[in-house]
């Protein structure tokens, strides 16, 4: 049910308010340009910064828009994880599909810590939960042992992961085998992570180039030699896309992209900023290159 190309949803704002018109733009543009599942409310979604009520409302808009039609995948993490199980309840009832939960930032628990802590939500829930791994933001790594732990409680289902490190693929696969769901948390490695063992990507592109993100997936998730050589085209068209997505803090520069397509502006919250002029001009020249504008 989760693989191929799911989208790390941004969440467009108009004078520092969720922007619902925009939004649910965003949602029916994936909808039909092949997106095989919706993250609202994640990092990409700027989830820091939004407050409860906000939270909730754009998963349940989210939810509401998609009609059933392919996954939704919740952002439900905090660094506090009675806030966790409230936010991973709240998506359970208004019907997501499973919920993304984040390693807990700043506070930098123990393996133990991090285990008591998902278990804690998996005890309070019924739907799958998928392990957020990013120790870039988080500053904590979840081992591979403390993962396999949790996999044996009902609900932990996979990991997101954005460690960039592919070899974790391959250790994550023999320690826990096929049935642990795998979606890399990095576009730039998106290619070897499927060859590994991988299902699917949590993309910050497929915000902007949803119908070239969801072909690749597909196509590199193909047993045929054909599509198998289709999905490497496409990946080298994406590369350039890839790396000017993260020449600032993320998601600034794939709102601004996001902006020359016509689908929300380019508003972030502080402390988040616009992309400087330089950006612009890399982010427009590689939208060009791909023929997205």
């Amino acid at each position: 049910m989760f693989k191929g190309s799911n989208v790390a949803l941004i969440t467009p704002f108009k004078d520092n308010k969720l922007d619902v018109e925009a939004y649910i733009k965003i949602i029916h543009f994936h909808l039909k340009n092949g997106t095989n599942g919706l993250v609202p409310a994640g990092t990409t979604g700027e989830s820091p910064t939004l407050n409860h009520d906000e939270h909730q409302q754009v998963i349940e808009i989210c939810i509401k828009e998609s009609n059933a039609t392919i996954p939704i995948i919740a952002g439900t993490g905090s660094n506090s994880t009675s806030e966790a199980v409230s936010l991973t309840k709240h998506a359970e009832k208004v019907g997501a599909n499973a919920a993304l939960v984040v390693t807990p930032y700043y506070n930098k628990p123990t393996q133990e810590g991090l285990y008591q802590h998902y278990k804690a939500i998996n005890d309070s829930c019924g739907i799958p939960i998928i392990i957020y791994n990013i120790p870039s933001r988080s500053v904590i790594d979840m081992t591979i042992d403390t993962m396999a732990r949790l996999f044996e409680l009902k609900n932990i289902v996979g990991v997101k992961d954005a460690t960039g490190v592919l070899d974790r693929v391959d250790e994550q696969k023999k320690k826990m085998g096929n049935d642990f769901i795998q979606l890399t948390g990095n576009d730039d490695n998106a290619f070897e992570f499927n060859k590994r063992g991988g299902v699917g990507a949590i993309s910050v592109t497929a915000n902007i180039a949803p119908k070239l993100c969801s072909d690749f997936q597909k196509f590199s998730l193909s047993k045929s030699d054909n599509e198998y050589k289709e999905a490497e085209r496409i990946d080298k068209i994406l590369q350039p896309i890839h790396k000017s997505m993260f020449i600032e803090s993320n998601p600034s520069p794939v709102k601004y992209a996001a902006k020359l397509l016509g689908l929300c502006n380019d508003e972030v919250r502080l402390p988040l900023v616009r992309v400087t002029k330089n950006t612009e001009d890399e982010v427009k020249k590689t939208l060009s290159s791909a023929k997205l504008i």
